[in-house]
């Protein structure tokens, strides 16, 4: 008989009306992850403001370096985890979690009890706050001339100060198998299942971000940690939030979760190409139209993911108690604070994320001088979407960054590919037992021996050849930032997997400077011509859907034609609700949206559905077909963007 538990049902029928979601604090943004490494120690940075932020912890490797450097800092005591020690993975994530909570948990007192003088802690948490009844007081507090009345409201103030969460992301389709002697280890020994154990069994009280796909094995392995699962005062310690790309998606995972008893406390909407790093783009279904069907839907998804989790529970052995509502956030190429508002106010979304833009942000995130010189100076055509990952998903990243010199000039030499020092990404097993990396040196050697011995068009053979060699150690060099910054491996070569939208960025910024701007208090873009985001998106999707024709024709994808005329459909729908749409933007960003809504509207008239021509188009606009490359192959830029 399984012990009497106690659960968070519904005690009341959603469709009557929602339920509040839970607060997490005063800001309505969070700091997405961003890479391995910009982001990895985000919350000792600024989580004793208030702000949440995300670590990724797949990288163990990095996480024991950075214990090992915080300790130093810190003079905290300091006892390594050799890699082949038992379950040296999950222990160096949760030894680095547990050092970065307790380092948040010992400044937020210290700012807790700071002196409410100017230039204190405690008075920038309070200064960075957007307008809310926290801010109000805080101002009141500091107008009052009566001392006593003063020192009640500090004492006040003092007890409102929660710090923001830390996070984690967990890229569930990074669980490759651990291999020792030739031999496969424990499915449990799983890349994404030793990092889920890592953070399931350390001291946080956060959320686990899960991304990048569906994985079953890990939800069920989810369910075997009390964590996850309600307490008889409230919601589970470790949440679980998922990150999805359309509401389908929100659906079925939601609903998988579900039945392991597994409740998902906030669904992260992210732009399937308007984003940084890896993109996966949707068949051509824009953020708007997405973010309205989650607004319409929401009750119904709370509903349905309620019914199968509440007896999932009680089959469990809990005992039915009132469930909170789950949150909605939204990402992917935010950039000012009309878009942040409308966001919030339009689709009814709990926070926002704000990711490249903090990539300029010193105090947040981890960027070496150098990277940060080429950010601010990179222009559109320096953020490329590219092949680089091993994985085989487009991968937005900074080419003029020293990782992608470095893979050029291995390319040169006639030796590319990396050394392979991690393995994170070692997932094919075309030509060995053990999976190989594809951008592993010993991969591409092998397979660009296939392909240039095999029968293939030269035609189609050049174009598979220089597939192969796009790819990126990306397992280093996204930690690279960081390291050389720290100044704890100066020959690495970073990575930088910004999104698109820092070229309208243009300096350097403080924190109080990127808060400001995202509230409304300051504006950072340069150029002021910066499109909407939602336009911006719509016009990636367009060159896209060029780029995925372009590759079909190159004999590098299977899409059917159904699929092209799926994405141009879901391209023209998406013009046709932004046009309805129109009329809630303000008024400064009417006109200008509704023009360039009018330009994409005639490129899109001019797009084949059939995958059997390629386009192109320049900056005025101008549209010109381009035949099959049996007669006329696309030009294309280095990393895969067409002109």
């Amino acid at each position: 008989m399984a012990p009497e538990r106690h659960v968070i049902l519904p005690a009341r029928d959603p469709d009557i009306a929602p339920l509040a979601p839970r607060s997490r604090g005063n800001h309505s943004f969070h700091i997405p992850v961003m890479g391995t490494g910009f982001t990895v120690d985000t919350p000792i940075r600024v989580a004793r403001y208030g702000i949440t932020s995300v670590i990724a912890i797949g990288d163990d490797i990095l996480l024991e370096q950075m214990r090992n450097h915080y300790c130093k800092v810190l003079g905290k005591p300091y006892l390594p985890v050799q890699r082949r020690e038992p379950d040296a993975r999950a222990r160096r994530i949760r030894l680095y979690l547990n050092l970065v909570n307790e380092v948040v948990a010992e400044q937020t007192e210290s700012l807790r009890s700071a002196l409410f003088q100017p230039g204190n802690d405690i008075c920038r948490y309070f200064e960075l706050l957007p307008d809310c009844p926290l801010r109000s007081a805080y101002d009141e507090m500091v107008a009052c001339r009566n001392s006593r009345e003063k020192t009640r409201r500090q004492a006040h103030l003092r007890r409102q100060i929660i710090p923001g969460r830390i996070d984690v992301n967990i890229m569930s389709k990074i669980d490759r198998d651990e291999y020792s002697r030739d031999l496969k280890g424990a499915p449990e020994n799983g890349l994404a299942m030793a990092a889920l154990r890592g953070f399931a069994t350390s001291n946080l009280a956060s959320a686990v971000v899960l991304s990048a796909g569906i994985n079953r094995r890990l939800y069920a392995y989810m369910a075997q940690f009390e964590d996850f699962f309600p307490t008889e005062d409230g919601p589970s310690k470790k949440q679980i939030i998922i990150k999805v790309s359309d509401f389908r998606s929100a659906l079925l995972q939601g609903k998988m979760l579900a039945k392991h008893g597994l409740w998902v406390s906030e669904f992260r909407i992210e732009s399937g190409l308007n984003c940084g790093g890896h993109a996966f783009a949707t068949v051509g279904e824009l953020l708007g139209p997405i973010l309205e069907e989650f607004k319409s839907n929401r009750l119904s998804l709370e509903r349905q993911l309620r019914e199968i989790c509440a007896g999932a529970l009680i089959r469990r052995g809990y005992e039915p108690r009132e469930l909170r509502a789950f949150r909605i956030s939204v990402q992917g190429g935010v950039g000012t604070s009309e878009e942040h508002n409308f966001l919030i106010a339009n689709y009814a979304v709990d926070s926002v994320g704000w990711g490249t833009p903090f990539l300029l942000v010193p105090e947040a995130t981890n960027v070496d001088e150098e990277h940060l010189k080429k950010l601010v100076a990179a222009g559109e055509e320096d953020v490329v979407l590219s092949d680089n990952s091993p994985l085989g998903i487009p991968f937005w990243i900074l080419a003029t960054s020293a990782s992608e010199a470095n893979r050029r000039r291995h390319v040169a030499s006639g030796r590319p590919g990396s050394p392979c020092p991690k393995g994170y990404l070692a997932m094919d097993s075309e030509f060995s037992r053990v999976p190989l990396c594809k951008a592993a040196r010993r991969y591409q050697t092998l397979k660009l021996n296939q392909l240039r011995g095999s029968r293939l068009p030269e035609h189609h053979k050049q174009a598979a050849l220089e597939e192969v060699v796009a790819k990126t150690c990306l397992c280093a060099d996204l930690a690279a930032g960081v390291l050389n910054r720290c100044g704890l491996d100066a020959r690495s070569h970073t990575a930088v997997c910004c999104g698109p939208g820092i070229a309208y960025f243009k300096r350097v910024a403080t924190l109080k400077e990127m808060v400001d701007h995202i509230y409304g208090r300051c504006d950072l873009l340069n150029p002021a011509d910066r499109p909407h985001m939602f336009i911006k998106e719509l016009s990636l999707y367009i060159d896209n859907f060029l780029r995925e024709q372009h590759k079909w024709a190159m004999g590098l994808s299977n899409r059917t034609a159904q699929y092209f005329s799926e994405y141009k459909r879901n391209l023209e729908l998406g013009v046709q609700y932004y046009r309805r749409m129109a009329s809630q933007l303000c008024s400064r960003e009417y006109n200008s949206f509704l023009a360039a809504l009018d330009r994409y509207d005639i490129l899109l008239q001019g797009l084949a559905a059939e995958a059997r021509f390629g386009y192109a188009f320049n900056r005025d606009m101008a549209l010109r077909p381009i035949d099959r490359p049996e007669r006329q192959v696309i030009a294309e830029q280095p990393g895969g963007k067409m002109r």
